[in-house]
């Protein structure tokens, strides 16, 4: 399986989050936080510092990362595109989110997240690390169309949990 990483801002100020437009590849045309394959030899923080910067033009500090979430994706169909998401939130950051090739962000309140154009099952969990609480899932996806990805949502898990 293999290990990924996702990360949303947070302002505290107006509690709004930062989403990302995908442009290109795996997930292109819904609104996620950015992040993504860990690199060998890289930890899920190191990746995530780098995809920040890569993918948004943010600088990211360690010890400014908050984990909230440990999910499982498994594709029924597509079994080589399983995962394990270590999912963060930041309230702390340097720089402005840029458009890049790859994602293009947008600020959203987080009482108005556009549910209806993200993965399908973010509405199980997103809501729950916007509230604070910290979340453990797993999500199992079939295809209904042999074009599409994660379609259809076939089974789900998700419990809170202390602390990772």
């Amino acid at each position: 399986m293999k290990q990924t990483t996702l990360c949303f801002l947070m302002k505290d100020a107006d509690q709004s989050i930062l989403l990302a437009m995908k442009k290109r590849s795996f997930g292109a045309g819904k609104w996620n936080g950015f992040g993504g394959k860990l690199i060998p030899g890289e930890t899920p923080a190191a990746a995530l510092i780098r995809e920040a910067q890569e993918e948004v033009s943010v600088e990211l500090a360690e010890r400014d990362l908050e984990k909230v979430a440990e999910i499982a994706f498994h594709f029924v169909d597509k079994p080589d595109w399983d995962q394990l998401c270590h999912v963060y939130i930041a309230r702390v950051w340097k720089g402005e989110p840029v458009e890049s090739e790859e994602m293009a962000p947008q600020w959203y309140p987080s009482t108005a997240i556009p549910y209806g154009n993200m993965w399908i099952d973010d509405e199980f969990w997103l809501p729950q690390v916007v509230a604070g609480k910290k979340i453990s899932a797993e999500f199992w996806f079939q295809k209904e169309n042999p074009d599409a990805a994660g379609e259809k949502l076939v089974k789900q898990e998700v419990k809170e949990v202390a602390s990772f």
